[in-house]
């Protein structure tokens, strides 16, 4: 089913970080009508962390939709759209669990993957997928401070999660981290952010190495631009107006077009050959792989 999408020019957003989904106009797209599941991940069990909105929340639906069900987390402040999310879950006719936490305790890591557990059973794939990003000007104005946050969020989050659920993880499990084209080609307005990201492609490059005699697959998806509230909620209009169009396609992607490589990279029957592999997805850009 072919579907246009939302392209630049686009309108400003009245949001500020870390970002509601709920109040974007264009609203990011995340039920992918024209997706089928297939039970390819039936009576699994999955924990999807910044799953209230963005690329999480459409992994959170196409999972549901393929037979799992999911755990999520989600900043307090982000209520509304866990609540929206939790719904889409359960439209799919699958259980969802939304734990309010901030990946960047160690403490509240450990208790999301317990609550998990407790509360579906088992655990068989974690989606590390939180973030935090904050473009400045000039690597003058970055400081330790936003240095710290960005780290603490977006590798040191995926360490803890990670350390807490492989415990529970067996022969077939899968992790999937996400990463993104800045952690390739970097970018001058994310430094920090940008760094991160070419962290988390090593992390996953390493673990899947350390984890494959166990049978547990690791993988990243680094998109390009993505519309979600983690970009316009932190860009001035103008970069609002533009996001995207640098694109061969002209335009930003929509979660519903991320998602579906996370249900690859997660299902045993289309993957259970690849770990490893830091998969771009860039709107017909090649100079990244």
């Amino acid at each position: 089913m072919t579907r246009s999408q939302p392209e630049p020019p686009l309108p400003p957003q009245p949001i500020e970080p870390p970002g509601v989904e709920k109040k974007m106009r264009p609203r990011p797209r995340y039920r992918a009508e024209g997706y089928r599941g297939a039970d390819k991940l039936l009576d699994r069990v999955a924990l999807v962390t910044g799953g209230d909105s963005g690329i999480g929340r459409a992994v959170c639906v196409l999972f549901a939709r393929e037979g799992a069900d999911v755990a999520f987390t989600y900043l307090p402040v982000e209520q509304a759209d866990a609540e929206e999310t939790a719904r889409a879950i359960e439209s799919e006719g699958r259980r969802a669990l939304a734990i309010p936490m901030d990946v960047r305790d160690k403490a509240q890591c450990a208790d999301a993957v317990e609550r998990t557990v407790d509360a579906l059973g088992q655990l068989d794939i974690l989606v590390n997928n939180a973030a935090y990003q904050n473009h400045l000007d000039s690597f003058e104005e970055l400081d330790e401070a936003q240095w710290q946050r960005t780290f603490e969020t977006n590798i040191y989050g995926y360490f803890r999660m990670t350390k807490a659920a492989l415990p529970h993880l067996k022969e077939g499990s899968a992790i999937l981290n996400t990463g993104s084209i800045t952690g390739l080609e970097g970018s001058p307005g994310l430094i920090d952010y940008s760094s991160t990201k070419g962290a988390i492609h090593a992390f996953t490059k390493a673990l899947a190495q350390h984890l494959v005699e166990r049978g547990i697959r690791v993988n990243c998806v680094a998109p390009g631009p993505v519309w979600t509230p983690l970009n316009p909620a932190e860009r001035d209009d103008d970069e609002v107006r533009e996001f995207g169009g640098d694109t061969p396609m002209g335009r930003p992607a929509q979660p519903e077009e991320i998602a579906p490589a996370y249900v690859y990279f997660a299902s045993d029957v289309d993957s259970r050959y690849v770990t490893g592999e830091v998969l771009t997805l860039l709107g017909g850009d090649t100079r990244a792989g």
